[in-house]
Parts: C-alpha cells; structure tokens; sequence
C-alpha cells in the first residue's frame, strides 16, 4: 500500500521554497551590512589604514582619540543635536496641529493645503537654498540655530503632516466627541486625548524630522559660515583637503554620527510599524 504525499496548506511554502528565500534574506543582510563593517574596520586602522582595508590586524583607537581630542567634534555634535532636537520637537508640532485640523475640521482652503504641502516636497533641494538663503538673511537668522530649525520644519513639517493627517483619520472621531461633552477645548481634546492615541505617527514622523536634520549637508553647509557653528555633517567636510583627504577620521567621525541615529531607531522601533502601516493607508 503505497502513502500518498500529506497536501500543503493553501499559501503554505514548500521546504525548497523557504530555504531559498531565508537565503536570498541573509545575502541581502550581508550585502547591507557590508558598507558599515567596512567603514568601522577603516576607522580602527590608523590614520593610513585605509590603504590596506583588508589586512585584519593593526586594530588602534587613534583615529577616535584624534577626533574627540584634537578637533571640535564635541562641539559640533552639540550643534547638531541643538538643531536637530529643535528642529524635531517643532516640526512634529506643527505638523501635528496641521493634520489634526485637516483631519477633523472642515474649513476653507483645507484640501488646497495639502495639495500645497504635496507639491512642496516635488521641490528638489538644490532649488530651495537660494530663496531660503534670502529668506534667512533678511531675516537675520544666517549663522544661527534658529534659521537652520526653520529651514529643516520646512522640509519636514510637508511630509510628516500628510503622515500625521492619515494617522488621525484612523482614530475614532467619537473620541473627540466625548472630549467635548467632558468639556474639553478642541485643543484639550488634541491635546489629552488624541496625541497618546497618535504615539506610533508621533514616532514616525519624529524619527524622519530627526535624521532629516542630523545628517543633512547642502543647508547646513550653505548657512553656517563660522566653524563654531558647523553641525556634524558639515564640520566632516573640514577633514577633506585641496591635496589629500583624512579617510581614517572621516570613517571614525562618520561611525560616531551614526550611534545617535540607530539609538533614535532603537527607541522608536517599536512604534514605526503601525505608525507607517496606518499613515499610508488612510486619508
């Protein structure tokens, strides 16, 4: 009596299949992870590692020691995370206000915005810096914190409100009914009911407005003229000459900028599934 094969479940992968596909994902790991881990053994090389990146001993702290002790590193990473913070905690702010009201509110002019807030990002950047750089110098606001925080919510307030304004479309509204029966404001009702709903777009949204400004360089570059002012991404630059370029301590700063952004990812992971799941499916 001969035992007939057990049927597969609908939509269940064969073994071959599954094996091929574990496979195809630790190539495409291996092959992203590539770039880092070279980077990090270049930095660990010495000033002139880089000329031999594949001789795997030699390993020195040298090139970090140089950058925390002989250069305005440490400066720089506080101009960074000055600019960055502000411009994070505005920027999700306004755009949080602006998908709200857009969400909830029905009001003259409000699909025209976000039209408005979709057409601005088509803008590329290039074309920006020199109205910008007008805008910032009739202001006052060149060489300064507060223009490179304003300059960064203009590129990131767009996106993360039409994130935020799908966000809050998937909330009940009966939330914010019940906050004005219990004699809310519409901002109390924002405020203490619908932002700790919103957590997972927050989460998103601060994420983007975080990295947008701590690795950005064509702004940064262009409207901070004194070194004391140099954000991380620029005060790089400061270690690529006319005749020769420090590659030792351009890959060691480079794996010290990059600690902060994958603790910012580590702490919002969590959150940045349901947040893009629910922005890019609503609205």
């Amino acid at each position: 009596m001969s035992r007939t094969a057990k049927p597969r479940a609908r939509g269940q992968r064969s073994r071959g299949a599954s094996v091929a596909l574990h496979a195809t994902l630790v190539v495409a790991s291996l092959v992203s992870l590539f770039p880092v881990l070279f980077i990090v053994l270049v930095s660990l090389r010495g000033r002139d590692g880089w000329q031999e990146p594949t001789r795997f001993s030699g390993f020195e702290w040298g090139n970090y020691r140089h950058i925390l002790n002989e250069t305005k590193f440490l400066t720089w990473f506080g101009n960074s995370v000055i600019v960055a913070l502000g411009a994070t905690v505005i920027g999700v702010l306004i755009a949080a206000t602006a998908g709200y009201a857009v969400s909830r509110m029905r009001f003259p002019g409000s699909r025209p915005l976000m039209w408005t807030f979709l057409v601005v990002q088509m803008f590329p950047m290039a074309v920006l810096i020199v109205p910008l750089y007008n805008i910032l110098g009739q202001l006052k606001l060149l060489d300064s914190y507060g223009g490179l925080i304003l300059t960064y919510c203009s590129i990131s307030v767009p996106f993360c409100a039409w994130m935020l304004k799908g966000y809050f479309d998937s909330i009940p509204a009966e939330i914010d009914e019940a906050g004005r029966v219990d004699g809310l404001t519409p901002f109390g009702t924002f405020w203490r009911l619908i932002l700790p709903l919103a957590r997972p777009g927050l989460a998103v949204t601060g994420f983007y407005s975080f990295i947008t400004a701590w690795g950005e360089v064509a702004f940064a570059g262009q409207f901070m003229s004194s070194e004391e002012h140099y954000t991380l991404a620029v005060g790089l630059q400061t270690f690529v000459g006319q005749q020769k370029a420090e590659w030792g301590l351009m890959t060691a700063a480079a794996v010290l900028i990059a600690l902060p952004a994958g603790l910012a990812f580590f702490f919002v992971q969590r959150h940045l599934v349901a947040g893009l799941t629910a922005g890019g499916t609503k609205g």
